[in-house]
């Protein structure tokens, strides 16, 4: 048996590739295009694993990915392959639409090409941006929540979305959807809040915070979010979504001060707090105040909690980061880019 994973070598998808064979020795396709956030590096430790098999591939080449699956068959596929930074997609939208949407429109018509002699089941990992910006005092966001995409970035994936509960409902595909909170942890590209501010703390340069530093997320720990992921691939009813978050609700600037405060403890400056680096900046277009998920269902249906509190997994990240600063400068410099 095997499963594909799309977008292998970013961020959530290494991590998920690293966390199954924790547990797991079931044969994984890993197919990554290999664009400027995808990163070899993060799935070094399976080098030498007979059950993990890379392949450089774009979800948009539809001949390519077909091929694969007429090899591999595989059982599932998890579908993580996105653009996925908000700066980038108010500056070109384009690749965008042709990842998000197009690449996730090949994937399901691959599926219904094999139906009925190869059933693949489609687990499509979505974002709560899709649901647009929550007011202060307003419930979470649920799984009945209406779309109301802000930035070219969510709408894409709202449109994603769209198309697997279609394919589902039109074409009986065993499609599931996840809607996951803010992630962070180990392998994130530092343009994202959380290593960006660890690396620019460490190299004395400002911390940039948008607007008033009151926009508020819900963080959620890279492995917490694998577990769920690995429950709804299990126990998940098809044609169902699943909200993850991980009950952890905090403004940028809290977030940006506790980083602060922990690197103030574990790496101090000569004189001085990382605090006086913080620089407020002008805020970007369209900028949701806030996002909160209710993950009453998962919890409920399929018995998934968060393991991390906010406190536990920061600590985890930034000793990551600490003790991964070749990583860090290998992304800075542009070196990862030529070890392909």
């Amino acid at each position: 048996m095997t499963i594909l994973i799309t977008g292998s070598a970013g961020f959530i998808g290494s991590n998920f590739v690293n966390n199954w064979f924790l547990s797991n020795e079931e044969e994984v396709l890993s197919v990554d295009a290999l664009t400027y956030a995808g990163n070899l590096a993060n799935l070094k430790s399976q080098e030498n694993n007979a059950n993990h098999h890379f392949v450089n591939a774009d979800i948009s080449d539809k001949s390519k990915i077909k091929a694969l699956v007429d090899q591999y068959k595989p059982r599932a596929i998890i579908h993580f392959a996105a653009e996925s930074h908000v700066d980038r997609s108010i500056l070109a939208s384009d690749a965008f639409i042709k990842t998000n949407i197009l690449g996730t429109y090949n994937l399901l018509e691959i599926c219904r090409e094999y139906q009925p002699n190869l059933d693949i089941k489609f687990v499509h990992i979505s974002t709560d941006e899709v649901f647009g910006s929550l007011r202060n005092g307003d419930d979470g966001f649920s799984e009945d929540t209406s779309y109301k995409p802000n930035s070219p970035y969510s709408a894409s994936k709202a449109a994603s979305d769209h198309l697997v509960r279609a394919w589902h409902h039109t074409y009986g595909l065993q499609t599931l959807i996840t809607n996951c909170s803010n992630n962070y942890g180990p392998f994130q590209f530092p343009e994202k809040l959380i290593p960006l501010m660890i690396s620019n703390a460490l190299s004395d340069k400002s911390l940039p915070i948008y607007g008033d530093g009151k926009n508020i997320r819900d963080w959620l720990y890279v492995s917490d979010h694998c577990n769920a992921i690995e429950k709804v691939l299990d126990k998940g009813v098809c044609g169902e979504t699943y909200n993850i978050g991980g009950n952890c609700e905090l403004t940028n600037l809290e977030v940006v001060t506790e980083i602060c405060n922990s690197l103030d403890h574990l790496r101090p400056k000569k004189q001085g707090s990382y605090l006086d680096q913080i620089e407020y900046v002008s805020d970007r277009p369209g900028h949701d105040r806030r996002y909160a998920i209710n993950a009453e269902k998962i919890k409920n249906n399929l018995a998934w909690k968060p393991i991390e509190t906010f406190d536990s997994g920061l600590k985890k990240t930034i000793e990551w980061y600490l003790e991964n600063s070749e990583w860090v400068k290998s992304i800075e410099s542009g070196q990862y880019l030529k070890n392909r």
